[in-house]
């Protein structure tokens, strides 16, 4: 069987960071979400996602597929429902397809199908950017027990102080000496190659991926993902790295999502409460104004390739696009259109010749290289955003 895994109708709602990845590329847990169905399949997947981005996410069709709604996480139960799934057979979850059979060339009806409607509790969708971290508690937990089921931790070090020792899972060649480890609320997972310095304090559920550093005394709080091959220094709470970005030193990020080869400069903060305690909008691209999150607690969405300089400072429910440069003194706007550069005291639009300069610096010093199709994303969406940026 060929599974593909298709963006939703939720797309949209997961902008920024979606303008770079399809929605099985999130990060949420340890894991991207096609991690998570890759590894419960026994299958690789491609995708149906943007034309833009079909290039560099290309989709394989066969002679049988099953579709799979990226935008809902697996659990087993739901992927040996999809597994048994036949011909003209789709499962649903209230009016959302979650998977569907299809054969090669196959014009979808789904009035034409059997439906089965997904009634177990189990179900875990990924609809908004917010999602992304306050969903993230969950999310780890689940990925802890998939990815540790049967195997063996590495030792925790004899320095080490570590709370509720059967839930903190190290992989091969972490390091971690001289820190404290509390597993007493959640799972902590140290990926391969990982590295938490000295005097740092953690609380799970927590999880640091392959080849990503916890700098020293840093304090991190309940709900964390450090994607692979980033660093974190300071206080964090509730907030999810893709990977590739550094938050390196001292400052505040609560409730928040950073993409990919970001940067925050030292003593960036973000706020994460309104000083009335009301609830938190944030910038819909669909409608183009601020919409209701529902929470009280929301900080930073931070799309691929942005950076901010020293002592930043982040308004309560900021959305920040794609390859942005933030800088300079006072609160920049809740919203910063992609390829913005500037501050508080205006923006002008960033180039994509320079923008491009940087990105094959940053990406090269970790040995990543910055491809055609990377620029050609880019460039789409810079004219796609074109729209919002004022200079």
């Amino acid at each position: 069987m060929n599974y593909i895994l298709f963006d939703g109708t939720v797309r949209n709602q997961l902008l920024p960071f979606t303008f770079t990845r399809p929605v099985a590329d999130i990060r949420i847990g340890i894991l991207t979400i096609r991690e998570k169905w890759e590894k419960l399949l026994g299958f690789t997947t491609t995708t149906i996602t943007e034309d833009y981005l079909s290039e560099k996410f290309p989709m394989v069709e066969m002679e049988q597929n099953i579709l799979i709604n990226a935008s809902f996480l697996p659990s087993e139960n739901l992927v040996n429902i999809i597994k048994e799934l036949s011909e003209n057979q789709a499962i649903f979850y209230d009016e959302e397809p979650i998977a569907f059979y299809t054969l090669e060339g196959q014009e979808v009806d789904f009035e034409s199908y059997d439906i089965i409607q997904y009634t177990y509790d189990d179900v875990f969708q990924v609809a908004h950017t917010w999602d992304i971290f306050s969903k993230n508690h969950e999310a780890i937990k689940r990925d802890f027990e998939l990815l540790t089921k049967n195997r063996q931790s590495q030792p925790i070090p004899e320095m080490t102080v570590a709370f509720n020792k059967k839930q903190i899972f190290i992989e091969e060649g972490a390091k971690l000496p001289l820190c404290s480890l509390n597993a007493t609320e959640g799972p902590i997972y140290i990926g391969k190659d990982a590295e938490i310095m000295e005097g740092s304090m953690i609380r799970g559920p927590f999880a640091l991926c392959d080849h990503a550093t916890v700098k020293m005394n840093a304090k991190i709080y309940t709900g964390c993902t450090i994607g692979p091959h980033s660093k974190v220094g300071g206080e964090l709470n509730n907030s999810v790295i893709f990977g590739y970005s550094n938050k390196g030193h001292d400052g505040f990020l609560g409730n928040a999502v950073i993409g990919e080869w970001c940067n925050l400069g030292a003593d960036t903060n973000n706020s994460n409460l309104k000083n009335n305690y009301a609830e938190v909008r944030l910038w819909d691209y669909e409608t183009e104004g601020f919409a209701k999150t529902g929470l009280q607690f929301c900080g930073l969405m931070m799309g691929d390739h942005s950076k901010c300089g020293i002592n930043t400072m982040f308004n309560t429910g900021t959305v920040v696009g794609v390859s942005a440069n933030i800088f300079g003194s006072g609160f920049p706007r809740n919203f910063v259109p992609s390829f913005s550069w500037g501050g508080s005291g205006g923006m002008t639009t960033y180039k994509t010749n320079k923008a491009f300069e940087v990105a094959k610096v940053v990406m090269a010093r970790r040995s990543v290289e910055f491809s055609k199709e990377d620029a050609k994303i880019l460039e789409h969406v810079f004219e796609e955003t074109a729209q919002w940026r004022r200079g």
